[in-house]
């Protein structure tokens, strides 16, 4: 994989943009109206538990309707998902409460990054299995359009998308530190070209990276060239890269431009 240094690091932030606006435009298209879907009831999903006598297999995600039969294994009665037969139990997806009381579709009080989660699983049955219809309720009025409710779902996946992106952005300029820790020696840090998982045409030296609300981390800063958020229309910089940003700090008894820092204990 080529770096992500000068051009490299912004084209790949281009690309990752790109991304999220693409999942959020499919995102978007799964609430578009349909003329191959049927409308259905709770209490009518509700057969559809892949019971004998039962017409099908179904299960519903943010009120779409999905005919699992295929996966039977793992939703017919007894199987492991078999709770999420015959109904929308969306949280369920996501905080792993298969009681009676967890097997609901309320999905409003659920953060960003679970409800990214869901968003995954929505992927996941638009893949893998045939969409039927939408249930009535929560997500779809008896006239099959979106709710409120579902635009507010949507709303808070295309944050979470947003705030991926920008998480992503922020790991390309500081990818994380290698770190070890010893009883004896204490902490150790050092910067690679892979460190973090990051691939790119530069090392970095370690330094602590400062947060609201988070505890600081080591990441590893790169020390030439233009920083990252310099602006065209200011071509002029210091060679520094992005040592000079203001939430960074050095460790103390560490050189300023070692690529590998000690903090003992």
């Amino acid at each position: 994989m080529p770096g992500l240094g000068g051009r490299g690091l912004w084209l790949g932030l281009a690309v990752a943009v790109a991304a999220a606006a693409a999942m959020a435009v499919r995102l978007m298209g799964w609430w578009s109206p349909r003329a191959d879907f049927r409308l259905f009831i709770p209490e009518e999903l509700a057969r559809y538990r892949g019971r004998p006598g039962d017409p099908g297999l179904y299960l519903a995600l943010l009120g779409r309707v999905y005919d699992v039969s295929p996966g039977r294994r793992h939703y017919e009665p007894g199987a492991h998902y078999s709770g999420f037969a015959g109904r929308d139990a969306s949280r369920a997806f996501v905080t792993g409460d298969y009681s009676e009381a967890g097997l609901v579709d309320d999905v409003s009080d659920l953060s960003f990054s679970e409800m990214l989660t869901l968003q995954n699983w929505l992927s996941f049955y638009e893949k893998n299995y045939k969409f039927i219809g939408r249930v009535i309720g929560r997500f779809y009025g008896e006239d099959g359009l979106p709710t409120p409710e579902l635009a507010q779902a949507e709303a808070v996946m295309t944050k979470g998308l947003e705030a991926d992106r920008q998480e992503l952005i922020e790991k390309q300029r500081f990818p994380p530190c290698n770190a070890e820790w010893s009883f004896i020696r204490g902490s150790r840090f050092w910067c690679s070209q892979q460190s973090g998982g990051v691939s790119r045409d530069w090392i970095g030296v370690p330094r602590k990276l400062f947060k609201p609300g988070v505890k600081p981390h080591c990441v590893c800063v790169r020390t030439t060239g233009p920083p990252s958020d310099q602006s065209p229309e200011n071509p002029t910089h210091r060679n520094r890269g992005d040592l000079d940003h203001p939430n960074l700090g050095e460790y103390p008894g560490c050189p300023p431009l070692s690529i590998t820092c000690s903090v003992p204990l």
